[in-house]
């Protein structure tokens, strides 16, 4: 019997997931980047193909809230229930007294059971670091406060996640914004956090510079630091090699100086009216001890190798000093607001065992393909998808739920071919003008991009007129291909393949082939592979998708508690 996967990925609501899929005390870290409440508008920035407009991107989520219906029953379930901690009911009715029934109040009353559940599923070892912005951080603060405990506070670590030299400051009322904080809490004082060290970090590089001027005979850099006990050692007054003693003694014994001695390790001056010193080389520094300022850790430039086109794609570097300091290899990293999957790639690079959680189609296609490109095929069998249609009926199940945007079964049914997301997934439709998904493959004698347009259709009797309108579609938008993905399969008596056959045939040049302009596909088909789109496949996806780097695991980077 195969063992059963290490690490899940779950399509859905957190909170139902953690109440309903994570057990109590099975977690030993929880890192989260929830939505901000900044009002802001996120863009996904797909890899963008050399002349195709800047509008081919689409709207990962809208991070703004609204006190409703939902957010006013949510409310009242967590004051009356009794099931939440007293102090958080007592805050949350103290901030419907400060802050009235608002945006900002319906964010907290979000936040609020999904942190109550975070602290069920942590081990009493656990940690939980909450990553947000100077806009609601003060709220959540006091909300974490409520939920762990004041004791349970460890940090406030404030990031510098841009330079914040941008002109543009000196036009503003207010000083530029340039940096994260993320609380860090503990369940218990039974959480043990491992030290961490930066070369990177503010004044280390002038340190070094300044006080390793010396290079042995093997080339290595080093430092000369007083050999001097400070207190007075009786025992600790010998003479070493005609070097008299310190005024108040030696700091080490007569043995270590002996074997410091055959290391190499100290400083003889010419005179013997001199004092021996030690020699503190550069390459067995661990580096500068990280405080709770982390200015060492560069935001994700536009250019980085790293940078997939995510909103708030946060650094994996940050991830890796979070889960080396707070965890162990083997242990249960939890992030349930996974995004691109930043937390679940540093886990899995450090040994870790994931569990990642988001609501949108697009973060868990995304986070797939990123682990694919980051640690190959393999990695899929040690991961178990919930949540995703993995037969037919599980796929009407998803087009028909109405707790969730149907652009949801959409992005699902993109991921089959797999096809780019075009318009916004937040809204019920009538933005994408008949495109929902756009796919590109290269062919030519200039080797030029060719835009294929990909329409998703989920009604039970799927109309002639969808492929009229494809092919209208792609004429507007100039693609040289159409491909209608249909829930239901055509009626024996449906014109649909007709209406594809009549659009006629895409002739590539380099593969020297015929393929249909308009192609008919079910998901059918598509789920059980009798079915794919037939384009030239020279260099499929890479202008479709942005690719991850490669990873190999670093045993380096694979902190221990205590070490």
């Amino acid at each position: 019997m195969d063992a059963e996967p290490h690490n899940k990925l779950y399509f859905g609501d957190n909170l139902e997931v953690l109440r309903d899929k994570v057990p109590s005390e099975s977690v030993d870290l929880v890192y989260l980047d929830p939505p901000f409440n900044s009002k802001a508008t996120y863009n996904v920035l797909f890899k963008e193909v050399e002349g195709t407009p800047s509008a081919a991107q689409i709207q990962a989520f809208t991070d703004f809230w609204e006190w409703d219906e939902v957010a006013a029953r949510t409310y009242h379930e967590l004051v009356t229930s009794g099931d939440a901690p007293v102090a958080l009911i007592d805050l949350l009715q103290g901030f419907e007294r400060f802050l009235g029934h608002n945006a900002m109040l319906a964010y907290l009353v979000m936040m609020a059971p999904r942190l109550v559940e975070l602290k069920r599923v942590l081990k009493p070892t656990g940690s939980i670091y909450l990553h947000c912005d100077p806009t609601a951080g003060h709220y959540l603060k006091i909300l974490m406060d409520a939920v762990f405990g004041v004791k349970n506070f460890r940090n406030e670590i404030i990031w510098k996640r841009r330079t914040g030299s941008s002109s543009a400051v000196h036009k503003s009322n207010k000083f530029g914004a340039c940096t994260d904080s993320i609380f860090f809490y503990v369940k218990t004082s039974k959480a043990e956090l491992c030290p961490q060290y930066s070369f990177d970090a503010l004044g280390y590089k002038e340190y070094v510079e300044k006080f390793f001027k010396h290079v042995d005979e093997n080339g290595r850099r080093y430092r000369i630091a007083d050999l001097a006990n400070p207190a007075v050692r009786p025992n600790l007054m010998y003479e070493y090699k005609g070097y008299k003693p310190p005024k108040k003694g030696w700091a080490i014994s007569k043995e270590k100086m002996e074997q410091w001695d055959k290391e190499g390790r100290l400083y003889f001056p010419k005179s013997k009216n001199g004092r021996i010193q030690r020699k503190r080389f550069l390459d067995e520094l661990k580096g500068k001890p990280v405080q709770s300022l982390w200015d060492d850790i560069e935001p994700i430039g536009s250019q980085a190798a790293e940078r997939l086109g995510y909103p708030t794609q946060k650094p994996q570097t940050l991830l890796e000093r979070i889960i080396n300091a707070s965890s162990n290899p083997g242990d249960v990293v939890l992030d349930p607001f996974c995004g691109c999957g930043t937390t679940i790639a540093a886990a899995q690079a450090l040994g870790r065992r994931w569990i990642g959680i988001d609501i949108t189609y697009l973060a868990i296609n995304l986070i797939k393909n990123r682990l694919v490109d980051h640690f190959g095929e393999e990695i899929l069998e040690d991961c178990e998808t919930h949540g995703i249609p993995f037969d037919w009926e599980s796929a009407r199940e998803l087009a028909q739920r109405t707790d969730i945007p149907r652009k949801e079964f959409e992005l699902w049914a993109l991921s089959l071919i797999p096809a780019r997301p075009k318009g916004d997934p937040s809204r019920k439709g009538g933005s994408d003008k008949g495109i929902d998904g756009i796919k590109f493959f290269i062919d030519g004698k200039q080797r030029s991009p060719h835009k294929v347009i990909v329409q998703v259709k989920s009604d039970a009797k799927p109309k002639p007129a969808y492929v009229r309108d494809l092919v209208g579609t792609m004429e507007r938008e100039k693609a040289v291909m159409g491909a209608l993905i249909l829930l239901y399969e055509p009626s024996e008596r449906s014109d649909i393949p007709a209406e594809a056959a009549s659009a006629g045939f895409y002739h590539s040049e380099i593969m020297n082939k015929d393929y249909p302009r308009v192609q008919v596909l079910t998901v059918k088909g598509l789920l059980e592979g009798t079915e794919r789109l037939k384009i030239p496949q020279i260099a499929p996806d890479d202008v479709t998708f942005k690719r991850a780097e490669k990873i190999t695991k670093d045993k380096d980077k694979q902190g221990k508690l205590g070490v």
